[in-house]
């Protein structure tokens, strides 16, 4: 049984076999797809397709669920997994459907923190072919804006379509005031006209104050790191940069001297 449960935890957070690439790349497409549901939902869509995409949602409900499981059954310190940022997000995610059951309608607004559940793939970075920090960092930066305005929108619209449908007719909609709101362009077509619509929209600002310039102070003090390396490829992970008297790799620990010591030749040899 214990051994069961190990296996479980190394396929639900490994990148390198092939079982946990198809796991891990199942759920982001997954959460994706889920979200897209959504969008597809906010529009005049034939009732036959509506009724298939709510059939297909609850399926990938379904699987959230039991992924959720697997991971609580599965972890070391099920208590700290429980208080555990990605389990929140995942509790956000799936517990708002199940209570729908018995009609806690404005619990669904909670369902578009389904796509915040990408942030734990963001860090893989060897899952979607980056091979850098830096490219993390970037990825991560594009991603935290995609998130905010995507999760906001959601939030948006949920709230605004009942008393504000001229407007607010469709998640596009939505998603195009979160834009204009966020770039700061703000042409004023589209506006909120509900309290806690107004109060979505500060949030929203607000949350992109506070992450986005944190993310991009990270890239640059990145950047500024980089600039003081040298370019020394790994033959193990693949890492390009090192500090100029590295011997063995920061990332993955195979040792570098040979390869520094050929690039200390090639300086002197310049100079």
């Amino acid at each position: 049984m214990l051994l069961t449960k190990e296996k479980t935890a190394f396929y639900l957070a490994d990148l390198e076999t092939p079982v946990g690439k198809l796991i891990n790349l199942t759920i982001a497409g997954l959460v994706l797809l889920s979200s897209g549901i959504f969008v597809a939902e906010t529009y005049n869509i034939p009732d036959v397709v509506r009724f298939n995409l709510n059939i297909l949602d609850n399926i990938i409900l379904v699987i959230f669920a039991l992924e959720y499981f697997l991971r609580l059954w599965s972890a070391e310190d099920q208590v700290k997994y429980v208080l555990s940022f990605y389990s929140i997000i995942d509790l956000i995610a799936i517990l708002p459907s199940f209570l729908g059951a018995i009609d806690i309608s404005f619990l669904r607004l909670l369902r578009w923190f389904r796509i915040l559940r990408l942030i734990r793939f963001i860090d893989k970075k060897y899952l979607f072919g980056i091979s850098s920090e830096d490219g993390v960092i970037f990825a991560r930066i594009l991603f935290t804006l995609f998130a905010i305005i995507f999760v906001y929108s959601g939030l948006i619209y949920q709230v605004e379509h009942p008393v504000n449908s001229k407007i607010f007719a469709t998640f596009l909609d939505a998603f195009y005031f979160s834009v204009v709101t966020m770039t700061t362009v703000g042409f004023g077509d589209v506006t909120p006209t509900s309290e806690l619509g107004r109060l979505l929209t500060v949030l929203m600002i607000l949350t992109g104050i506070a992450l986005i310039p944190w993310q991009v102070g990270d890239l640059i003090r990145r950047l500024v790191k980089t600039a003081n390396q040298v370019e020394t490829v790994c033959p193990g992970c693949g890492l390009a940069f090192h500090d100029a008297d590295a011997v063995f790799c920061k990332s993955c620990g195979t040792k570098l001297q040979n390869c520094i010591n050929t690039h200390n030749l090639k300086l002197n040899n310049k100079k």
